[in-house]
């Protein structure tokens, strides 16, 4: 199966030019005979970039809040316009794709990862887990739900969002789905694809693709009301894409690919992760379910139930 990566550069806080870049890449992949496309993490319509570089943790800070609210309304919704052209032009190319999105639930912006099927349609919404550091400042913490493998091809593909990649138990909840391809997205950055990407293909016998976008602060909107105070900072730390490929036995097929941004395009073979597992399936036969029980919750969270009559 023919996979790739768009190592983009995401339309910053732009959901409707960020649709368009989406659409762009699934063209080229789809014309190059690509059969799934991972975006990185919240592609559409940003990472909180602002957040680490000026002083985002001070309470009740009037251009915090503006910050927070200009980031909520450049969110998307899943049953909104964004993610609908997404979906007909993945149902049109008949791509796979994994899209990394800021999903707004009224006044809370979620980091979820966008499974996209060419004919069911949006088949998961995984809600990070858990938002690393400052990010937990901006997005709500998510669920079980999309804890969920979907067939593709001759794969079975799963994927985790930056951080949440290092948490045991919900990777061992995608191997156990029957994961043969996991997608790790990111916001971009080599230093944090280097050491997972190869980790998570040895430790689960699959082939581990991660996605990175490539992001300059001359790229943040002229009325994001912190522009200035980003501009003062200089060039990013990080931001740098990092998309990587390794295979079922750890080694990499492609290694860490910095500061370009392109189609990072790849050809997998599912008899390689059989081969793989003649001698490791950590679900399988190299597992012991009788010694550990890993349950795995995947009712979405809601505020509250409602019960009529």
């Amino acid at each position: 199966m023919r996979i790739a990566a768009a190592q983009a550069r995401p339309a910053w806080l732009d959901p409707t030019a960020g649709t368009k870049i989406v659409v762009d890449y699934l063209t080229q992949a789809a014309a190059a005979g690509v059969e799934l496309v991972a975006f990185p993490e919240t592609f559409l319509s940003g990472y909180p970039i602002w957040l680490a570089r000026t002083g985002g943790a001070r309470f009740d800070n009037p251009e915090q809040k503006a910050a927070y609210a200009y980031y909520l309304d450049a969110a998307v919704t899943l049953d909104g316009p964004h993610i609908a052209t997404v979906r007909e032009a993945v149902a049109d190319l008949g791509v796979f794709c994994y899209l990394g999105i800021t999903e707004r639930v009224r006044g809370t912006v979620y980091c979820t990862l966008v499974a996209i099927d060419p004919v069911r349609g949006v088949v998961s919404a995984h809600r990070k887990l858990m938002p690393t550091h400052e990010e937990r400042m901006v997005w709500g913490i998510g669920d079980g739900n999309g804890l969920r493998a979907h067939d593709v091809g001759e794969f079975r593909v799963g994927g985790l969002s930056c951080w949440e990649n290092w948490m045991p138990q919900a990777r061992h909840a995608l191997y156990a789905d029957g994961t043969t391809l996991h997608v790790s997205t990111w916001p971009g950055s080599v230093r944090n694809t280097r050491d997972i990407t190869r980790f998570v293909a040895m430790e689960g016998r699959v082939y581990s693709l991660a996605v990175g976008a490539v992001l300059d602060y001359a790229d943040v909107p002229t009325d994001f009301p912190l522009r200035d105070e980003l501009l003062a900072v200089g060039k990013p730390a990080g931001y740098d894409g990092g998309s990587a490929l390794a295979g079922p036995n750890g080694d990499w097929l492609i290694e860490p690919i910095a500061g370009e941004e392109r189609l990072v395009i790849a050809d997998i073979d599912p008899g390689e992760v059989a081969r793989e597992r003649q001698n490791f399936d950590p679900t399988g036969h190299y597992g012991r379910p009788d010694v550990f029980t890993v349950t795995v919750d995947r009712r979405r969270r809601t505020a509250a139930n409602f019960l009529e009559d």
